[in-house]
């Protein structure tokens, strides 16, 4: 029998939001002794739609809600809601990537659009990953690390920035992960869940 896991990713407006395409077609190639497939869902807030192309994902056979999804689909009270649905169906949620403003916005429990309202409705048995990404400077602002560090103490995972180019041109820290050790982390935290 198929063994197969629901991982939602939630994307930002980052300029690391680039390399959703090849997250998915990475995850979906992603095998292992524990599944054998992943459904894939993205959830993404209104600026991370900015630096993809919402076809290329759907080409990949990948469904993508975003805060319209959110108010559309409920008319009545006894209508699902969109973010506990997401919350119930995924077995592992990874923000890749958490931008700064969405970054300060979770670790202060604000729930102003469809992603944060699933990390606010998160079922923390389960696994959630985030992966920073934003300028040198903004990485090195304090509040930054205050916010990182609120995170993991709720039981977060954080996939740590790496140092290179940033897309403005400025070098250092603040980069996302790369695209390998965000798939490498998600598996693991996948083989872990009985």
């Amino acid at each position: 029998m198929e063994k197969k896991f629901n991982v939602l990713i939630g994307v930002s407006g980052s300029v690391a939001t680039v390399k959703l395409p090849m997250i998915i077609d990475k995850l979906k190639k992603l095998k292992s002794s524990r599944f054998d497939s992943l459904d894939i869902k993205v959830v993404a807030t209104q600026h991370s739609f900015h630096f993809f192309d919402k076809n290329e994902i759907i080409k990949q056979n990948v469904t993508i809600y975003s805060d319209e999804d959110e108010w559309e689909q409920w008319k009545q009270m006894s209508d699902p809601v969109l973010h506990i649905e997401l919350r119930k169906w995924a077995h592992l949620l990874v923000i890749s990537p958490l931008d700064a403003n969405t970054l300060g916005k979770v670790a202060h429990g604000l729930c102003d659009n469809l992603l944060t309202c699933v990390v606010r409705a998160w079922d923390f048995s389960k696994p959630l990953l985030f992966c920073p990404a934003m300028n040198t400077f903004m990485y090195s602002n304090p509040l930054t690390a205050e916010s990182i560090e609120k995170l993991k103490s709720l039981g977060f995972h954080e996939i740590p920035v790496v140092s290179k180019k940033l897309a403005c041109g400025d070098y250092g820290n603040g980069a996302m992960a790369e695209v390998e050790t965000i798939v490498d982390s998600v598996k693991q935290k996948l083989e872990m869940i009985n």
